[in-house]
């Protein structure tokens, strides 16, 4: 496997980051662009891009930052290109736009990606219209749950107002791209951590419909969560962020982090990235910048990694939640991951509005708030 990465500017103008030995464009098969959706409109680099990677997939997904090598949020488009040597790919496209029924849309990656070599899926979706619960729920059945899935949903910086994803064409709205990976070559490894603190009591949400809470206990939730929040209220919906909710199904089930995009101040209801089932147990969580950058080293260290001799990619997607509590020392936590890593993984990926990643108890996927997950491959 072969790595090459790229940083456009507004004008098209490009500055090489990194190239590993014997890296051929024109053999490249996957290229993922990440950058904020307003640059992508700005600039269409899919042409551009096309003309330097002519024999690769091309993926573009917006972002609420840009990850490169050099542990940074870049400014513009981060572009890399991968060469595999031994290993196939298959990339496909769905427009909930135009077809918003998520079976279909199972039964076209069914179709389309799964075969008995199928080693891993990759998934970038877009962030604004699906239910990132109902989506890996899909993709979960259509695998059977025997196929690893890793991604993200598009983010939108810090604005929320559309995401864009594009395969093969300039990014646009309602776009889901899904990679399968295939053969004996390829080897995967896969983190997730939050970081993020508990406080106050576990409540049972007692009213709800798929990703929009009305009711915790008999208070109606957006006015419970305003009495938390305190002088954060006024700040909403963006101060959400700093105050995701910690959800289990039930008492027995693992919490997972649960990030807030949108709030109904008429209904007083509350609309989260993923699923929040009745009678399922929330609290209300905090972030503390250490904790989450220990977390961020955490998930990179579980991750059984190659040999130094070997190159590896880490594609990193963290929550745009944690940017914005980490301010000024976000780029810390990709500091933790590459030092876990050293110098033969090249970090790629994505500031995002949801995290894909298979768990220990789950080896399919599970949709993640608030963490920073990370996926590696490198062939042998």
């Amino acid at each position: 496997m072969k790595l090459q990465q790229l940083l456009l500017n507004s004008k098209k103008q490009q500055k090489i980051l990194l190239s590993t030995d014997n890296f051929k464009s024109e053999n490249a098969n996957l290229v993922l662009a990440f950058a904020q959706r307003t640059l992508l409109e700005k600039v269409c680099p899919f042409d551009l891009l096309k003309e330097i990677y002519p024999n690769a997939q091309i993926i573009l997904c917006s972002s609420s930052g840009q990850v490169s090598n050099n542990c940074t949020i870049e400014k513009g488009i981060v572009v890399t290109a991968i060469e595999f040597d031994k290993t196939k790919i298959i990339a496909t496209e769905f427009d909930i736009l135009a077809n918003n029924n998520i079976d279909d849309l199972g039964e076209k990656i069914k179709e389309e990606l799964f075969s008995k070599d199928l080693k891993s899926v990759l998934i970038l979706s877009e962030g604004s219209f699906i239910n990132g619960t109902e989506l890996i729920n899909e993709l979960i059945k259509r695998t059977n749950k025997l196929i690893p899935i890793f991604g993200g949903l598009a983010g939108d910086e810090f604005s929320f107002e559309k995401t864009i994803v594009g395969l093969n064409a300039n990014a646009s709205s309602g776009k889901i791209v899904a990679v399968g990976f295939y053969g004996e070559h390829i080897h995967f490894g896969y983190g997730s951590e939050g970081g993020w603190g508990d406080f106050g009591p576990e409540r049972e949400v007692t009213l709800s419909d798929k990703n929009v809470l009305y009711k915790i206990g008999d208070r109606f939730a957006l006015d419970l969560y305003k009495e938390y929040l305190g002088k954060y209220a006024d700040e909403l919906p963006g101060s959400s962020l700093y105050f995701p909710l910690s959800m289990k199904e039930n008492c027995e089930s693992a919490s997972v982090v649960r990030t807030i995009l949108a709030i109904d101040e008429e209904n007083k209801s509350m609309t989260f990235a993923g699923n929040i089932p009745e009678g399922s147990l929330v609290r209300l969580m905090k972030g503390n910048i250490d904790k989450l950058i220990d977390a961020a080293s955490t998930a990179a260290f579980k991750i059984k990694t190659t040999s130094k001799e070997k190159v590896q990619l880490a594609l990193l997607v963290s929550c745009v939640g944690r940017r914005i509590v980490l301010g000024d020392r976000v780029e810390e936590e990709l500091e933790v991951v590459k030092d876990n890593f050293g110098e033969n993984t090249i970090l790629c990926g994505f500031y995002s509005y949801g995290e894909i990643s298979p768990t220990q108890k789950n080896v399919a996927c599970e949709l993640h708030n608030q963490t920073m997950t990370i996926a590696t491959m490198y062939e042998d």
